[in-house]
Protein backbone atom coordinates (compact mmCIF):
# COMPACT_ATOMS: atom_id res chain seq x y z
CA UNK A 1 0.00 0.00 0.00
CA UNK A 2 1.57 3.27 -1.03
CA UNK A 3 2.70 5.63 2.20
CA UNK A 4 4.52 8.33 3.08
CA UNK A 5 7.37 7.69 6.06
CA UNK A 6 7.93 9.73 8.58
CA UNK A 7 11.02 10.87 7.64
CA UNK A 8 9.44 12.66 4.63
CA UNK A 9 6.91 14.17 7.08
CA UNK A 10 9.63 15.23 9.49
CA UNK A 11 11.25 17.04 6.46
CA UNK A 12 8.02 18.54 5.13
CA UNK A 13 6.13 19.50 7.44
CA UNK A 14 8.20 19.38 10.47
CA UNK A 15 8.51 23.26 10.67
CA UNK A 16 4.61 23.74 10.35
CA UNK A 17 3.75 21.10 12.70
CA UNK A 18 6.01 21.79 15.42
CA UNK A 19 7.81 18.41 15.45
CA UNK A 20 10.90 17.06 16.47
CA UNK A 21 12.35 13.36 17.06
CA UNK A 22 12.38 12.61 20.46
CA UNK A 23 13.24 8.74 19.97
CA UNK A 24 13.27 5.60 17.93
CA UNK A 25 15.09 7.00 14.68
CA UNK A 26 15.61 3.41 14.15
CA UNK A 27 11.81 3.21 12.56
CA UNK A 28 12.18 6.67 10.17
CA UNK A 29 11.32 5.10 7.33
CA UNK A 30 8.13 3.60 8.47
CA UNK A 31 5.39 4.05 6.36
CA UNK A 32 2.00 5.88 7.29
CA UNK A 33 -0.67 4.35 4.92
CA UNK A 34 -3.80 6.12 6.75
CA UNK A 35 -4.72 9.32 6.82
CA UNK A 36 -7.48 8.67 10.42
CA UNK A 37 -5.00 8.55 13.53
CA UNK A 38 -6.12 7.01 16.39
CA UNK A 39 -5.82 7.74 20.48
CA UNK A 40 -5.02 4.88 22.37
CA UNK A 41 -7.23 5.39 25.29
CA UNK A 42 -9.28 2.01 25.13
CA UNK A 43 -5.63 0.01 24.54
CA UNK A 44 -4.43 1.77 27.87
CA UNK A 45 -7.58 0.23 29.49
CA UNK A 46 -6.44 -3.30 28.27
CA UNK A 47 -9.06 -3.29 24.98
CA UNK A 48 -6.90 -4.31 22.39
CA UNK A 49 -9.32 -5.63 20.38
CA UNK A 50 -10.06 -4.02 16.68
CA UNK A 51 -6.77 -1.96 18.02
CA UNK A 52 -6.03 0.26 14.86
CA UNK A 53 -2.28 -0.11 14.97
CA UNK A 54 -1.59 0.49 11.42
CA UNK A 55 -2.90 4.35 11.96
CA UNK A 56 -0.80 7.42 13.92
CA UNK A 57 -0.83 7.19 17.74
CA UNK A 58 -1.97 10.47 19.41
CA UNK A 59 -1.31 10.91 23.28
CA UNK A 60 -2.40 14.18 24.40
CA UNK A 61 -2.90 15.04 28.44
CA UNK A 62 -5.65 12.43 28.84
CA UNK A 63 -3.73 9.86 27.91
CA UNK A 64 -1.07 10.84 29.83
CA UNK A 65 -2.93 11.59 33.07
CA UNK A 66 -4.27 8.22 32.27
CA UNK A 67 -1.05 6.67 32.38
CA UNK A 68 0.07 8.20 35.70
CA UNK A 69 -3.07 7.17 37.53
CA UNK A 70 -1.90 3.52 36.69
CA UNK A 71 0.28 0.99 39.23
CA UNK A 72 4.00 1.23 37.89
CA UNK A 73 3.64 -2.55 37.15
CA UNK A 74 0.21 -2.39 35.13
CA UNK A 75 1.36 0.78 33.63
CA UNK A 76 4.50 -0.88 32.07
CA UNK A 77 2.52 -3.89 31.17
CA UNK A 78 -0.09 -2.01 28.85
CA UNK A 79 3.36 -0.18 27.44
CA UNK A 80 4.87 -3.80 26.75
CA UNK A 81 1.67 -4.81 24.66
CA UNK A 82 0.99 -1.25 22.77
CA UNK A 83 4.57 -1.09 21.76
CA UNK A 84 4.74 -4.78 20.62
CA UNK A 85 2.13 -3.78 17.61
CA UNK A 86 3.49 -2.43 14.19
CA UNK A 87 3.06 0.93 15.18
CA UNK A 88 3.98 3.18 12.07
CA UNK A 89 4.93 6.15 14.99
CA UNK A 90 4.22 7.56 17.85
CA UNK A 91 3.12 11.70 18.47
CA UNK A 92 3.06 13.44 21.51
CA UNK A 93 1.32 17.11 22.12
CA UNK A 94 1.25 19.61 24.27
CA UNK A 95 5.08 19.32 24.43
CA UNK A 96 4.68 16.84 26.68
CA UNK A 97 7.66 14.69 27.60
CA UNK A 98 7.01 10.56 26.87
CA UNK A 99 7.66 8.47 29.94
CA UNK A 100 10.82 6.89 30.44
CA UNK A 101 9.76 3.59 29.70
CA UNK A 102 8.09 4.86 26.43
CA UNK A 103 11.61 5.96 25.23
CA UNK A 104 13.19 2.57 26.07
CA UNK A 105 10.18 0.83 23.77
CA UNK A 106 10.60 3.14 21.12
CA UNK A 107 14.23 2.35 20.49
CA UNK A 108 13.75 -1.42 21.31
CA UNK A 109 10.70 -1.85 18.75
CA UNK A 110 11.83 1.27 16.59
CA UNK A 111 8.98 3.02 16.72
CA UNK A 112 9.21 6.60 16.28
CA UNK A 113 7.98 9.04 19.18
CA UNK A 114 7.48 12.99 17.98
CA UNK A 115 6.95 15.77 19.84
CA UNK A 116 4.61 18.80 19.32
CA UNK A 117 4.10 21.44 21.06
CA UNK A 118 0.82 22.43 19.64
CA UNK A 119 -2.38 21.57 21.47
CA UNK A 120 -3.90 18.35 20.95
CA UNK A 121 -6.90 19.22 18.84
CA UNK A 122 -5.26 21.52 16.53
CA UNK A 123 -2.38 19.31 15.94
CA UNK A 124 -5.17 16.75 15.05
CA UNK A 125 -6.73 18.88 12.85
CA UNK A 126 -3.91 20.24 10.40
CA UNK A 127 -1.99 16.46 10.41
CA UNK A 128 -5.43 14.97 9.54
CA UNK A 129 -5.74 17.67 6.48
CA UNK A 130 -1.90 17.21 5.42
CA UNK A 131 -2.36 13.51 5.15
CA UNK A 132 -5.64 13.17 3.44
CA UNK A 133 -4.11 15.43 1.46
CA UNK A 134 -0.61 13.48 0.66
CA UNK A 135 -2.68 10.14 0.77
CA UNK A 136 -5.35 10.71 -1.49
CA UNK A 137 -5.16 9.02 -4.91
CA UNK A 138 -3.16 10.46 -7.90
CA UNK A 139 -2.62 10.26 -11.16
CA UNK A 140 -0.24 11.86 -14.02
CA UNK A 141 -0.98 13.01 -17.09
CA UNK A 142 0.25 14.70 -19.83
CA UNK A 143 -0.51 18.25 -20.61
CA UNK A 144 -0.84 21.37 -19.29
CA UNK A 145 -2.75 23.34 -16.34
CA UNK A 146 -3.18 26.96 -15.91
CA UNK A 147 -5.22 28.87 -13.72
CA UNK A 148 -7.34 31.55 -16.35
CA UNK A 149 -9.70 34.18 -14.55
CA UNK A 150 -9.57 31.78 -11.38
CA UNK A 151 -10.71 28.87 -12.96
CA UNK A 152 -8.17 25.90 -12.57
CA UNK A 153 -8.13 24.77 -16.62
CA UNK A 154 -6.33 21.69 -17.69
CA UNK A 155 -5.39 21.66 -21.44
CA UNK A 156 -4.82 17.92 -23.01
CA UNK A 157 -4.77 16.88 -26.21
CA UNK A 158 -1.65 14.79 -28.61
CA UNK A 159 1.54 15.28 -28.64
CA UNK A 160 2.92 18.29 -31.03
CA UNK A 161 -0.60 19.91 -30.92
CA UNK A 162 0.44 23.21 -29.36
CA UNK A 163 -0.90 22.49 -25.87
CA UNK A 164 2.74 24.78 -23.99
CA UNK A 165 2.21 27.30 -26.94
CA UNK A 166 -1.61 28.28 -25.75
CA UNK A 167 -0.60 27.91 -22.19
CA UNK A 168 2.72 29.98 -22.83
CA UNK A 169 0.25 33.01 -24.78
CA UNK A 170 -1.99 32.45 -21.43
CA UNK A 171 0.70 33.40 -19.31
CA UNK A 172 1.88 36.27 -21.66
CA UNK A 173 -2.17 37.77 -20.97
CA UNK A 174 -1.72 37.72 -16.89
CA UNK A 175 -2.91 33.99 -16.39
CA UNK A 176 -0.50 31.43 -14.02
CA UNK A 177 0.92 28.68 -14.94
CA UNK A 178 0.53 25.59 -12.26
CA UNK A 179 2.30 23.08 -14.62
CA UNK A 180 3.71 22.31 -18.02
CA UNK A 181 4.13 18.47 -19.42
CA UNK A 182 3.50 16.46 -16.11
CA UNK A 183 0.69 17.24 -14.26
CA UNK A 184 0.04 15.55 -11.10
CA UNK A 185 -3.48 15.10 -10.23
CA UNK A 186 -5.02 14.27 -6.53
CA UNK A 187 -8.63 13.43 -5.58
CA UNK A 188 -9.22 15.73 -2.58
CA UNK A 189 -11.94 15.21 0.01
CA UNK A 190 -15.16 16.01 -0.97
CA UNK A 191 -14.67 14.74 -4.54
CA UNK A 192 -12.66 17.12 -6.00
CA UNK A 193 -9.18 17.40 -8.09
CA UNK A 194 -6.38 19.56 -7.63
CA UNK A 195 -3.67 19.53 -9.77
CA UNK A 196 -0.18 20.56 -9.15
CA UNK A 197 3.96 20.45 -10.94
CA UNK A 198 5.98 17.74 -11.05
CA UNK A 199 8.62 19.11 -8.34
CA UNK A 200 11.50 18.92 -10.43
CA UNK A 201 9.52 20.57 -13.24
CA UNK A 202 7.89 23.44 -11.20
CA UNK A 203 7.82 27.28 -13.32
CA UNK A 204 9.50 25.38 -16.04
CA UNK A 205 7.81 25.13 -19.89
CA UNK A 206 9.07 23.33 -22.60
CA UNK A 207 8.41 25.39 -26.02
CA UNK A 208 9.50 23.43 -29.12
CA UNK A 209 12.36 25.40 -31.13
CA UNK A 210 12.77 27.35 -28.17
CA UNK A 211 13.76 24.95 -25.45
CA UNK A 212 13.29 25.31 -21.34
CA UNK A 213 11.88 28.36 -19.93
CA UNK A 214 11.62 29.84 -16.48
CA UNK A 215 8.10 31.31 -16.44
CA UNK A 216 8.32 32.34 -12.41
CA UNK A 217 12.45 34.23 -13.44
CA UNK A 218 10.64 35.57 -17.36
CA UNK A 219 7.62 36.80 -15.77
CA UNK A 220 7.80 37.03 -12.13
CA UNK A 221 5.76 35.62 -9.24
CA UNK A 222 2.47 37.08 -10.54
CA UNK A 223 2.77 34.42 -13.40
CA UNK A 224 2.46 31.39 -11.18
CA UNK A 225 0.98 29.11 -9.09
CA UNK A 226 1.59 25.85 -6.86
CA UNK A 227 -1.77 24.27 -6.56
CA UNK A 228 -5.24 24.38 -8.01
CA UNK A 229 -8.62 22.92 -7.96
CA UNK A 230 -8.85 21.18 -11.32
CA UNK A 231 -12.75 22.51 -12.54
CA UNK A 232 -12.68 22.58 -16.47
CA UNK A 233 -10.90 20.30 -18.95
CA UNK A 234 -10.05 21.36 -22.38
CA UNK A 235 -9.00 18.86 -25.14
CA UNK A 236 -7.27 20.52 -27.97
CA UNK A 237 -7.12 18.25 -31.26
CA UNK A 238 -5.88 18.50 -35.10
CA UNK A 239 -9.04 19.85 -37.36
CA UNK A 240 -10.95 16.73 -39.08
CA UNK A 241 -12.77 17.73 -41.65
CA UNK A 242 -14.82 14.50 -41.29
CA UNK A 243 -15.77 15.27 -37.36
CA UNK A 244 -18.84 17.69 -36.84
CA UNK A 245 -17.51 20.02 -34.12
CA UNK A 246 -20.02 21.52 -31.35
CA UNK A 247 -21.51 24.89 -32.76
CA UNK A 248 -24.42 25.48 -30.78
CA UNK A 249 -22.80 25.10 -27.08
CA UNK A 250 -25.85 23.31 -25.49
CA UNK A 251 -24.42 19.82 -25.54
CA UNK A 252 -22.21 19.33 -22.53
CA UNK A 253 -19.56 16.66 -22.37
CA UNK A 254 -18.04 15.52 -19.49
CA UNK A 255 -14.95 13.44 -18.93
CA UNK A 256 -13.93 11.63 -15.56
CA UNK A 257 -10.68 11.87 -13.67
CA UNK A 258 -10.48 9.28 -10.74
CA UNK A 259 -14.16 9.12 -11.07
CA UNK A 260 -14.55 12.80 -10.77
CA UNK A 261 -17.24 13.83 -13.22
CA UNK A 262 -15.60 17.42 -15.13
CA UNK A 263 -17.40 19.49 -17.80
CA UNK A 264 -15.09 19.09 -20.98
CA UNK A 265 -14.64 21.25 -24.54
CA UNK A 266 -12.91 19.73 -27.60
CA UNK A 267 -11.39 22.24 -29.57
CA UNK A 268 -10.22 22.04 -33.02
CA UNK A 269 -6.75 23.45 -33.92
CA UNK A 270 -6.39 25.09 -37.55
CA UNK A 271 -4.28 27.88 -38.40
CA UNK A 272 -5.34 31.52 -37.46
CA UNK A 273 -7.39 29.88 -34.68
CA UNK A 274 -6.42 32.10 -31.06
CA UNK A 275 -6.72 29.12 -29.21
CA UNK A 276 -5.74 31.33 -26.22
CA UNK A 277 -9.10 33.54 -26.73
CA UNK A 278 -10.86 30.93 -27.18
CA UNK A 279 -9.90 29.11 -23.78
CA UNK A 280 -10.59 32.72 -22.18
CA UNK A 281 -14.30 32.92 -23.37
CA UNK A 282 -14.58 29.34 -22.63
CA UNK A 283 -13.67 30.00 -18.82
CA UNK A 284 -15.84 32.77 -18.82
CA UNK A 285 -19.34 30.91 -19.84
CA UNK A 286 -17.85 28.56 -17.21
CA UNK A 287 -18.19 30.51 -14.48
CA UNK A 288 -21.81 32.14 -15.66
CA UNK A 289 -22.68 28.45 -15.92
CA UNK A 290 -22.05 28.08 -12.36
CA UNK A 291 -23.84 31.49 -11.61
CA UNK A 292 -26.82 29.63 -13.32
CA UNK A 293 -26.50 32.11 -17.12
CA UNK A 294 -26.95 29.21 -19.65
CA UNK A 295 -26.37 31.78 -22.73
CA UNK A 296 -26.58 29.35 -25.76
CA UNK A 297 -29.60 27.76 -23.77
CA UNK A 298 -31.14 30.99 -23.05
CA UNK A 299 -30.61 31.78 -27.03
CA UNK A 300 -32.15 28.33 -27.95
CA UNK A 301 -35.36 29.21 -25.84
CA UNK A 302 -35.49 32.72 -27.03
CA UNK A 303 -35.37 31.14 -30.65
CA UNK A 304 -38.03 28.81 -29.58
CA UNK A 305 -40.40 31.35 -28.36
CA UNK A 306 -40.15 33.50 -31.03
CA UNK A 307 -40.77 30.64 -33.59
CA UNK A 308 -43.75 29.36 -31.49
CA UNK A 309 -45.60 32.92 -31.59
CA UNK A 310 -45.03 33.39 -35.40
CA UNK A 311 -46.50 30.03 -36.25
CA UNK A 312 -49.56 31.03 -33.83
CA UNK A 313 -49.41 34.59 -35.38
CA UNK A 314 -49.40 33.59 -38.84
CA UNK A 315 -52.58 30.60 -38.02
CA UNK A 316 -54.64 33.18 -36.87
CA UNK A 317 -54.21 35.52 -40.00
CA UNK A 318 -54.64 33.03 -42.78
Amino acid sequence: MPGISVREILAREGKNLKLKLVSGAEGLNNKISYFEINRPGFAFSGYFHYFPSKRVQILGRTEFSYLNKMKPQLMRERLRKFFSNPLPCVIVTRGLKPLPEMIKLSEKTSVPILSTRLQTQEFINKFTFYLESELAPSITCHGDFVEVYGVGVLILGNSGVGKSETALELVERGHRLIADDVIVIKREPGRTLSGSSNEFLKHHMEIRGLGIVDIKNLFGTRAIRDKKRVELVVFLEEWKKEKSYERLGLKESVCRILDVPLPKLVIPVRPGRNLAIIIEVATMNYRLKKMGIFSAQELNEGLKKKFTESTQYRRIYQ
